[in-house]
Order: C-alpha cells, then sequence, then structure tokens
C-alpha cells in the first residue's frame, strides 16, 4: 500500500470557538445568538458567530452592521483574545498528549499525525473521540474532528458534522468522495479559480478527474500537478509540527482610479483591520508594516518600516499615514493600494509555551 495512505491524520477544529468561549464564561448567554467582533453600529467585522446565530445568516468576516440587521437581538460581544489565547493553550496541550506532530493552524484548529501512536491500539478514530472527551472534560467546550489518511481529507471532514462531530473518511473511500465533491470546496481553489474552471466544465472532484494532469498544467500552470493529486484524493503533505509564516498581505484594485488621499486611508485602515484580525486569531504579532501603491499608469511603488517592538493597532495605523505620505497618492491616480504585515512572530505567551 502507498505509504500516504497509510498516514494516520486527525484534524481537531473547536466549534464556533471565540463565541462558545463567551458562551461559557457567562452561562446566562446558553440558548441565545452570540457574535464576536465589531459593534453594531461601526464599520467591524464578524470574528465569530455561535450557531444559534447562524440561523439567522450571520457568519465570519460579515460586517457586524449588517449581522446586526439579520438579528438586532443578537448579543454582540467585543473579542477578548487574551481569554482565547489561554483556552487554546489548554487545548493544545491536550492534543500533545496525544502526538508529537502538532500543526497548529489558529488558535481553534490542529493537525495531529497519529501513525506511530500506541493509544488506543493506534485507532485514529478512537485517538480522536479521546481528544474530544479531554476538551469537553478539561475545557468545557466541544470540538469536531475529522479523521482520514491526508490532511486535505481530515480537515474537509471535521466540517461534515458540526457541532461536537466525528467524521472518519478511510482509504478505500478517499476517491469516490472526492468525485462528488463540489469543485470550490478543494483545498487551495480559490473563488477566482473555482471560476475558471467552472468555465471549462470542471464542477466537481469527477470533472476534474477527467482532466490529465498535462491538461492541468497547460491551464492552471504548476498548480496543475496539485489539483491532479486531490481530484485522485492524494494529499502528500506531511504534517509540519513547526510552520512559519513570512507575511501577511491584502490589496484591492479599483474600479476607477482614486485621487482622494482620505479614501486611499480609510481602504488601508479597513485592510489592516482585517490582517490584523487574522494575526490575533492566530496568535501571531508582526514588526514590519508595508503599504503599496500602483498608479493609473501601472507603475508600482511600495513603502515599509520595521518597528523594534511588536505593533500594535494604533502604531500599525500611524504608520500606514506615514508610509503613504511618502508615495504619490493624492497626486496621482491610484488603481491599486494594499497592505502587507512581515516580520510575523508568535505572541510572547505562545513562544513561552511553545504551543505545549
Amino acid at each position: 500500500m502507498n505509504d500516504f495512505l497509510q498516514r494516520k491524520i486527525i484534524h481537531i477544529d473547536m466549534d464556533a470557538f471565540y463565541a462558545a468561549v463567551e458562551v461559557r464564561d457567562c452561562p446566562a448567554l446558553a440558548g441565545r445568538p452570540v457574535v464576536v467582533g465589531g459593534a453594531p453600529n461601526s464599520r467591524g467585522v464578524v470574528a465569530t458567530a455561535n450557531y444559534e446565530a447562524r440561523r439567522y445568516g450571520i457568519h465570519s468576516a460579515m460586517p457586524a452592521s449588517q449581522a446586526y440587521r439579520l438579528c438586532p437581538f443578537a448579543e454582540f460581544i467585543k473579542p477578548r483574545f487574551e481569554a482565547y489565547l489561554a483556552v487554546s493553550r489548554e487545548v493544545m496541550a491536550i492534543l500533545h498528549r496525544y502526538s508529537e506532530s502538532v500543526e497548529p493552524l489558529s488558535l481553534d484548529e490542529a493537525y495531529l499525525d497519529v501513525s506511530d501512536a500506541t493509544e488506543y491500539q493506534g485507532s485514529a478514530t478512537r485517538i480522536a473521540r479521546a481528544i474530544k472527551a479531554d476538551i469537553v472534560r478539561e475545557v468545557r467546550l466541544t470540538a469536531s474532528a475529522g479523521v482520514s489518511y491526508n490532511k486535505f481529507l481530515a480537515k474537509l471532514a471535521s466540517g461534515m458534522n458540526k457541532p461536537d462531530g466525528l467524521t472518519v473518511i478511510r482509504p478505500q473511500e478517499g476517491a469516490a468522495f472526492v468525485r462528488h465533491l463540489p469543485i470550490g470546496d478543494f483545498y487551495g481553489i480559490g473563488k477566482a479559480t473555482e471560476t475558471k474552471m467552472k468555465k471549462l466544465g470542471i464542477h466537481t472532484g469527477a470533472d476534474l478527474l477527467r482532466w490529465s494532469q498535462d491538461a492541468l498544467v497547460a491551464h492552471f500552470g504548476k498548480a496543475g500537478y496539485w489539483y491532479a493529486s486531490l481530484a485522485r484524493g492524494e494529499d502528500p503533505r506531511p504534517v509540519r509540527a513547526h510552520r512559519e509564516r513570512k507575511s501577511l498581505g491584502n490589496e484591492i484594485t479599483f474600479a476607477l482610479d482614486v485621487t482622494d488621499i482620505n479614501v486611499l486611508r480609510e481602504e488601508l485602515f479597513r485592510q489592516l483591520a482585517e490582517l490584523m484580525n487574522k494575526l490575533e486569531q492566530r496568535g501571531w504579532q508582526t514588526y514590519t508594516v508595508t503599504v503599496k501603491v500602483k498608479y493609473a499608469d501601472f507603475e508600482q511603488v511600495t513603502r515599509s518600516w520595521t518597528h523594534r517592538q511588536p505593533l500594535d493597532r494604533g502604531r500599525a495605523q500611524e504608520s500606514i499615514c506615514e508610509l503613504l505620505a511618502r508615495t504619490d497618492a493624492g497626486m496621482r491616480s491610484v488603481r491599486l493600494i494594499g497592505v502587507t504585515l512581515s516580520g510575523l512572530a508568535m505572541t510572547e505567551a505562545l513562544a513561552q509555551t511553545s504551543w505545549l
């Protein structure tokens, strides 16, 4: 049997993590719609909504004002990232009891490779069940688990029966499962690629499988090799205990060129807020901020500033204002503008625990 098919991978995903922590810490919220994120009258976005709130169509990254219109009686709560970080450390400590190969993806999800585990006679399903029970008993929260022979399928499986689910996709089931999968659910296929694939008649895994690897490479470049593997239910990526992300960025191309410096500044602030939310969710901090400007004539410039101390939101906004002032934005029409945060590192609390 292929070595990749012999792997035992578990993906653990906490259920509505931030909102669940808030309900746990304030039992009076139980059974009520809870939205963690920006205030309803702000320009903030939803970080997490519990399942009661999701019934009204509220979801992550939605503007808080829109969430309020959908459910005005929901409880809107400002995020408490220190509290979520503390709970995350407890969850990660539980995962490390069962495997040395734990790859955190954010504060509330991680992969484990239990291929060599001896607990529960090496049964990945029983290990996943034990992890879920430990989380309920010790952290008083629920998690969903996906079990499979690779990361791609394990992550898909964990989202299939939320909340508090446990789904297993066995090696002999993987190829058939992928054939029925909508193309937009494939790992690494974003909205733009999904749209391009659908124009080519690729709507499901079965459609993708009918394309040769060479044909996929011709249309999608090197990514075609990856898509061909996924179509067969294959994903050779190992679980990596230590992952490094060098940067996190965001940008937008305007429908019409912009000359108003205030509009440009507000757009940069909006992008920065999204990026800072992602950093906080993943327990990261940043030291360098870069502003990217592409003028109407397609000339592109970047301006960067590296700080000695980790950037908070206020200092990051100040840096953006100074960097934008060092460009010709406002004097020349701007076609595209973006922000990148780099020099990323774990927050001090996470670095001290090394995800124990």
